[in-house]
């Protein structure tokens, strides 16, 4: 896996007020029809300019690494966000933001595993993509494009508005671990049930200064480990033993999560609570989180948590699906005893979770 240095065209400013390093993955924002009009495929990348002639207007000296070759972000997977912690670890202090261009279907599990994985981030890192290619009449790809270029870009007395990983689409801006896809055919494909949105596109950009994460004061720490063998297990009526013990007794399995219902209530079948029982005692670890868009996990609050709390399912609070799988994946990759790794796991790391439970 590498990235090319892609050299566009542009009219550069002499005293630039920013500077952005712009990381295209691949995704929908960078397809174009095929010659016969039949297929989209990428397009080059150098060709941007051309594309988004708007960029022009930038005051940013602006420079363009392109994943070689693109990918679909379906197939996106570990080693490519730690392949983007690390670019962004040796590009970190010649730019002032970061724009990373990605395909939507997987946005909000990358942006989230990257927040974990920038400790002390300093800088915006603003993921967009579109849902309409950019080669099409009525894209939204330039403007969110854009509009992601703009926020990366935004300082107020010497220090960044975001300085942290965050989801730019349609007209809001979120944060990266907040957000989940709930739309494939309109515009507003993002939304964050569990926490407000850190900006709004209108006219202007207008920001909420009291829902963004301020700066940190110690370095920028890049983290290069992620456990990958997790899953997930997202429970329903009716669901069978075999099901559940197929998940619980996979090889190698380190830790699942375990989407439950309402704030945390999970059937009380005595196999279902034996097949966790005895994942728990052979060291897997299970985070509880909520099948809900909007709420939190009260393991204890209903019977049918309870038994949860009492056997060792740690409760996730109000974790999105993507942030508990990559948090879980970074957690466990840290050399940490089983009580450690539930204290981080209802710890608010990176603005992840709203409480400690």
């Amino acid at each position: 896996m590498k990235f090319l240095k892609v050299n566009i065209n542009t009219a550069a400013p002499r005293d630039p007020e920013a500077s952005i390093l712009l990381i295209y993955t691949g995704g929908t924002i960078g397809m174009v029809s095929d010659k016969e009009d039949q297929h989209l495929v990428p397009f080059d990348f150098s060709e941007v300019i051309h594309r988004v002639p708007e960029m022009r207007q930038f005051k940013v000296m602006l420079t363009v690494l392109s994943l070689d070759p693109p990918i679909d972000s379906s197939n996106v997977g570990v080693e490519h966000w730690v392949k983007l912690a690390q670019v962004i670890q040796v590009n970190y202090h010649e730019y002032d933001g970061f724009v990373i261009l990605h395909g939507t279907d997987t946005m909000a599990y990358s942006a989230s595993a990257l927040s974990f994985l920038l400790e002390n981030l300093s800088k915006p890192v603003i993921f967009t993509g579109a849902q309409v290619p950019i080669g099409r009449m009525r894209t939204d790809a330039r403007r969110n494009l854009i509009t992601a270029m703009e926020i990366a870009s935004a300082y107020k007395m010497g220090k960044p508005l975001v300085p942290e990983v965050c989801i730019f689409f349609n007209t809001v801006l979120l944060r990266g671990n907040r957000s989940t896809k709930v739309e494939s055919r309109h515009f507003n494909a993002f939304h964050s049930g569990k926490y407000p949105e850190l900006a709004k596109a209108g006219i202007d950009i207008e920001y909420d200064e009291t829902a963004i994460l301020p700066p940190p004061s110690a370095p920028l720490r890049i983290f290069q480990d992620l456990e990958s063998q997790v899953a997930v297990l997202k429970l329903f009526p009716g669901i069978n033993p075999s099901v559940v013990k197929a998940i619980l007794e996979a090889e190698g399995l380190k830790g699942v999560v375990l989407e439950t219902f309402g704030a945390g209530n999970a059937p009380t079948y005595p196999w279902f609570l034996t097949l966790l029982r005895e994942a728990i005692e052979r060291g897997i670890t299970i985070l509880n989180v909520s099948q809900c868009e909007e709420g939190e996990v009260h393991q204890g609050q209903y019977e049918t948590s309870k038994y949860l709390k009492d056997m060792g399912v740690v409760g996730g609070s109000d974790l999105s699906t993507e942030a508990a799988v990559t948090k879980l994946m970074f957690v466990l990759a840290q050399d940490l005893t089983r009580e450690e790794i539930a204290t981080a796991l209802t710890t608010d790391l990176r603005g992840e979770m709203s409480s400690r439970i």
